[in-house]
C-alpha cells in the first residue's frame, strides 16, 4: 500500500516536471478592453505612476502598502517602488517609452518571488474609441514553468488585469 502511495506520488511529479520542461522559455499574458476616449485621454493615466492608485487592483489590496516615486514625475524614467502584504509583496516599475500609442513598463517583482517582465500597454484608436491592450511578457525559468502548470499565469493575475484595464476605461471616460 504505501509503495503504491509512494509510485503514484512519483508518478505525478514527473508528469508535472515533464510538462514543465515543455513549456516555452517566455510566456506572455494579455487583457483588452475597448474605451471612449482616444489614446490622448488614456496615456496620462499609465505613464503617470501617481495616478495608478485610481485604477490599479493591486493598490486596492493593501491600503498600507508603501510607495516611494523616483525620477520625473511620469514619462520615460518615473520609477515606483512599493512594498505591501503577502498579496501585493515588493517590487520596482520603471517608465522605458512612452508614445502616442504606447507605454512600456519595467517590472521587477523582488517578494513574494523574483521576476524581471516588461509591461505594454498598446492603444489603437477605432473613431472615437481606443482598444487597450496590457500585455505582460517575461522569461520562463524552469521552476517558474513548474509553477505555472501548477498555477497558470492567466489563472494568478488574468482577473488583476481585467479589473485594472477597468479602472483605467472608468477613468479615462470620466
Amino acid at each position: 500500500m504505501l509503495l503504491t502511495v509512494i509510485g503514484v506520488i512519483a508518478a505525478a511529479i514527473a508528469i508535472v516536471l515533464i510538462v514543465a520542461a515543455q513549456k516555452p522559455d517566455t510566456f506572455r499574458l494579455s487583457r483588452s478592453i475597448v474605451i471612449a476616449a482616444p489614446p490622448e485621454k488614456i496615456v496620462p493615466h499609465i505613464e503617470d505612476f501617481h495616478r495608478w492608485s485610481a485604477w490599479s487592483p493591486w493598490e486596492k489590496m493593501d491600503p498600507a502598502m508603501t510607495r516611494t516615486y523616483d525620477g520625473p514625475e511620469r514619462g520615460p524614467g518615473a520609477v515606483y517602488t512599493w512594498n505591501g502584504n503577502n498579496k501585493v509583496g515588493e517590487g520596482r516599475m520603471e517608465i522605458l517609452e512612452v508614445g502616442a500609442n504606447r507605454v512600456v513598463v519595467d517590472l521587477q517583482f523582488f517578494k513574494p518571488f523574483k521576476a524581471h517582465n516588461k509591461a505594454e500597454f498598446d492603444l489603437v484608436p477605432a473613431g472615437s474609441l481606443t482598444n487597450v491592450t496590457w500585455a505582460m511578457t517575461g522569461p520562463l525559468l524552469f521552476m517558474a514553468k513548474v509553477m505555472h502548470v501548477l498555477m497558470p499565469i492567466d489563472k494568478m493575475v488574468g482577473k488583476d488585469f481585467e479589473s485594472g484595464l477597468e479602472g483605467i476605461k472608468a477613468q479615462a471616460e470620466a
